[in-house]
């Protein structure tokens, strides 16, 4: 594992203003996709592509694997977790309906089963697991998880709401234990390739996301960077170098690097407004991204 500075102070308090359940803006989003070749002049993005082409909101992608990706698509007036296999230009939706909607679907590890938040009529919020028989069943009992992630197929990494506030919290299922490591964590939490780390954000004094890795074995963290002002998501494209999206561009930021955000690609021809989420397949070839277009 590479080497980075180590977060000072575990125990930080941020105020975030929340409802006491998560509000997923209905805005209309759309999910992208591009080829990514990373050569010693830089980075090349091709075959750009609208792979949810659907009105309403679609976001959340997730590469279960190198051809097949996740994410929350618009269906029948709510959300359901839709399963794009990209070799074959076929899609599906992997839950049986349910009365609420499906959001932040993941792989669980070693399984052909899959996560999602749900988030139901009556305002309650939960961590659900999905087969591919239909079933469903709470995956973390009475936990209200905003947004996470899976480290393997017992342990996961969240942001959960209590109160008003998000707080980050690891939750050990073998053990059926959790430890809640801060408050003021972010929405942006991603497994780092390569590492026994994954990575959360929080909100610093000026009001700006820091980006900080959690070391899974001992559960200290370290500071990696500032994301710059007004931007909450970022992916990993190796376990040193990272991407956002701002506007229509994509930036990167390389820890061995001069300590900038380089821009590598801009969408403003293809029409994209105000890139967010992002997703990376496994083998770093392709790249998920939800924007706006504009109207």
């Amino acid at each position: 594992m590479h080497k980075l500075f180590r977060f000072p102070q575990l125990f930080l308090f941020f105020l975030f203003s929340l409802t006491t359940t998560l509000f997923f803006a209905q805005g209309e989003t759309d999910v992208y996709l591009v080829d990514i070749q990373e050569t010693d002049q830089g980075f090349s993005f091709e075959n750009f592509r609208n792979i949810s082409n659907n009105e309403g909101y679609d976001n959340q992608p997730y590469f279960k694997d190198d051809t097949t990706l996740l994410y929350a698509r618009t269906h029948g007036g709510q959300t359901d977790i839709s399963v794009l296999n990209l070799s074959e230009h076929t899609e599906k939706y992997f839950n049986t309906k349910t009365e609420g909607g499906e959001y932040s679907p993941q792989p669980v590890p070693n399984s052909n089963d899959i996560t999602a938040v749900r988030l139901d009529p009556d305002g309650k919020q939960r961590l659900y697991r999905y087969t591919e028989a239909g079933t469903s069943e709470e995956f973390i009992p009475d936990l209200v998880v905003a947004y996470y992630t899976l480290y393997n197929e017992h342990t996961v990494v969240s942001s959960i709401i209590e109160g008003d506030d998000l707080h980050l919290v690891v939750y050990d299922l073998t053990e059926g234990k959790s430890y809640k490591l801060l408050k003021g964590s972010g929405r942006s939490i991603h497994s780092i390739p390569d590492t026994k780390a994954t990575s959360y954000t929080a909100k610093n004094e000026e009001g700006n996301f820091d980006v900080y890795q959690l070391d899974m074995e001992t559960l200290e963290s370290f500071f990696v960077c500032q994301l710059p002002i007004g931007i909450e998501d970022y992916v990993w494209i190796t376990d040193y170098k990272i991407i956002i999206g701002s506007g229509a561009q994509l930036f990167l930021y390389d820890l061995f690097g001069n300590g900038d955000w380089n821009k590598i690609a801009d969408f403003s021809e293809k029409g994209i407004t105000n890139i967010t989420r992002l997703s990376i397949s496994p083998n770093g070839t392709k790249l998920a991204f939800v924007a706006e277009t504009k109207k």
